[in-house]
């Protein structure tokens, strides 16, 4: 009896794999080309509201506190933390506030960043790991700044917090 060859038992990989492999892919580009073209040719975009849309849109927004607010952009702040000292802490940050009820967005902007240089000198490195902690440092701000301006701020937006 004679046993197999080893060489016949294992040959290598098949050129048919190869080809049929090479053909499918080249398939689904085709497919993909393809279905690129079709959504191109489509217009996505939904049409541009009438002007009568437009006037309602802003009358409904006319009831909403946000209609009638402003952004400020903070001075940057750039102190160490309470603890640890060494560590060093960068946050810019912008207000939303009440246009109508602010006369001078200026002088605002600088007493509550004034009030953030405060606030992080006081806070340590482990209040504020995390997304939990940059959550806190937030709503703390935002709650000293509405305190500071009497109400007039409506939010404050954490644009960066760089702590080294």
């Amino acid at each position: 009896m004679a046993a197999p060859k080893p060489a016949e038992a294992q040959s290598g990989p098949k050129r048919g794999s190869a080809k049929s492999t090479l053909l499918a892919a080249m398939l689904v580009t085709v497919l993909a080309v393809g279905a690129g073209a079709l959504l191109a040719t489509l217009n996505l975009q939904s049409p541009a509201p009438s002007a009568e849309e437009r006037g309602l849109a802003a009358g409904a927004a006319a009831g909403c506190p946000m209609a009638a607010s402003n952004l400020v952009d903070l001075p940057p702040v750039v102190t160490n933390l309470g603890a640890p000292t060494d560590t060093w802490v960068r946050l810019e940050a912008s207000i939303v506030f009440d246009r109508e009820r602010v006369l001078q967005p200026e002088v605002m902007a600088a007493e509550i960043a004034a009030d953030e240089l405060a606030y992080l000198r006081t806070v340590s490195l482990g209040q504020i790991s995390g997304p939990t902690g940059l959550a806190n440092v937030r709503q703390d701000l935002t709650d000293r700044a509405v305190v500071r301006s009497g109400g007039r701020v409506i939010e404050l937006v954490l644009k960066t917090l760089v702590v080294q």
